[in-house]
């Protein structure tokens, strides 16, 4: 045996199916709480979590044997990398399972944007029949500015390709990414193009309230803004001030600085944000898809081989 795995979180079945296939003893605890592995820890090489809990130092000074960690997800900031990279833990994600669900969510949620689809709907079912008022926009022609050029851009580039549009994209930690789908621009070129902006990046100590007022007014044009990301990347009071000043057109966003209530009813800018017939909203679900599910937990167990 390769050593045993918990895991912690609702992980697909193919992933324990295929761990146990490459020798590992697996034991699957989706209910487990924090403090119940905390007191088990230490008897396993892996553990495989989604967003359950946070896997930081302490957890990590608990488990002496612990090789790695399985991320059913892409993001790792539920995970402390610093202190695992000092222990020598592998970090295993899977942006790969769930980038065309991401891809897609962001691209229906500009085509909600830019035709109103949230409005017209309320409006038509509440006895309003207002063509005029749910006038849209077309995408054809556009520029749409892609910020973080990896799985998760590049799908959303793709997924691009058939609107015949011209999309830009600006990653700080890479050059030379041109491809079909996007062509690798400055930021300042970005500030001046683009008519739609989406965030694809992970959140780190950089990334965290890194748009605020003072980025986006940068923009020279008004803005469709897309975030699939993570929500603590964007300051939401600066997103309402830009929508309020007509810099922002609508605001499509799948994440929020707070998540889940009760909390996130708490937040002086909710009611601000649930009200506004410029934003569209949902429950930070861009890549979670039937499909996703398990792809996520295919693409875990086959870099269980890396380790």
């Amino acid at each position: 045996m390769k050593g045993k795995i918990l895991i912690v979180d609702d992980l697909h079945p193919v992933f324990k199916e295929q761990a146990v296939a490459q020798g590992y003893e697996v034991d699957d605890y989706p209910l487990i709480t924090r403090a119940e592995t905390m007191a088990v820890i230490a008897n396993y090489a892996g553990i495989a979590v989604r967003t359950k809990f946070q896997i930081d130092k302490e957890l990590m000074e608990a488990a002496p044997n612990l090789q790695f960690i399985a991320r059913a997800g892409a993001g790792l900031d539920n995970i402390d990398e610093t202190f695992a990279k000092q222990r020598n833990i592998k970090l295993l994600n899977a942006p790969e399972g769930n980038m065309d669900a991401v891809g897609e969510h962001a691209v229906g949620l500009l085509l909600s944007l830019m035709n109103n689809y949230r409005n017209a709907d309320i409006e038509v079912r509440n006895g309003i029949w207002d063509r005029e008022g749910n006038r849209g926009y077309e995408l054809k022609g556009r520029t749409v500015g892609i910020i973080g050029y990896g799985f998760m851009g590049r799908s959303f580039a793709k997924k691009l390709a058939g609107f015949d549009v011209n999309v830009i994209a600006y990653d700080k930690y890479k050059t030379g990414f041109s491809d079909a789908y996007a062509k690798e621009v400055s930021m300042e070129e970005m500030v001046k193009q683009c008519d739609v902006l989406s965030l694809h990046i992970p959140l780190t100590k950089e990334t965290r309230q890194m748009v605020n007022e003072e980025y986006l007014l940068h923009f020279r044009k008004p803005i469709f803004f897309i975030n699939t990301a993570r929500g603590e990347i964007v300051n939401t009071h600066a997103v309402l001030s830009a929508i309020q000043n007509k810099k922002i057109i609508g605001a499509g966003l799948d994440v929020l600085e707070v998540e889940k209530f009760p909390a996130l009813g708490t937040q002086g800018w909710f009611d601000e944000l649930k009200l506004s017939g410029k934003v569209i909203l949902t429950p930070h679900v861009g890549g979670w898809t039937f499909e996703s599910y398990r792809k996520i937990s295919e693409v875990l167990a086959k870099k269980l081989e890396t380790v």
